[in-house]
């Protein structure tokens, strides 16, 4: 048997992979109505949520360098080269989430071991969403952040009845 290493990059996805498959599955139940792979924003953010100024990346491990196992793991033929690809796209990742602050975007990253453990990975997306939904209003609405505890909300404190001149 011959080992054609061509035809095994060839079949590398770059888009619709398992994760992102995923990572779409969780969201449209939390929050539908992202667009996919956005040219028009830096990054090309696989997931995109227009009016709340939200893009996701879901990156594969080894691709984009993640400190766990099958990130850290080099291959052992052609090193050099795989060292300087993947600082490669650890460096292009970084200008793009650069590049979206500098819109005013916010940004998440899901790495695919991460969704080991998808309670913890629904539980980020719900938090980004919620405060991508805060912003979106401006800071207002019913419910606001709790600085003492990130992530959860409560009722805004207007029953005070005093009103701003």
């Amino acid at each position: 048997m011959t080992y054609d290493r061509s035809a095994v990059m060839r079949a590398v996805k770059g888009r619709d992979t398992a994760p992102e498959m995923t990572v779409r599955a969780m969201l449209r139940t939390i929050a539908p109505g992202y667009r996919l792979h956005r040219a028009d924003l830096p990054g090309k953010p696989d997931i995109a949520y227009g009016r709340k100024k939200l893009a996701i990346f879901v990156h594969g491990c080894f691709w984009h360098g993640h400190d766990c196992a099958r990130g850290a793991r080099m291959p052992k033929t052609n090193a050099d080269y795989w060292v300087a690809k993947i600082a490669r796209n650890r460096a292009r990742d970084e200008a793009a989430v650069a590049a979206l602050t500098a819109m005013g975007w916010r940004s998440v990253a899901v790495y695919e071991c991460e969704l080991k453990a998808p309670a913890s990975v629904r539980a980020r997306l719900e938090e980004a969403l919620t405060v991508a939904a805060l912003a979106e209003r401006g800071g207002r609405g019913r419910a606001r952040l709790d600085a003492a505890e990130p992530g959860r909300t409560r009722p805004a404190a207007a029953s005070t009845g005093l009103r701003r001149p």
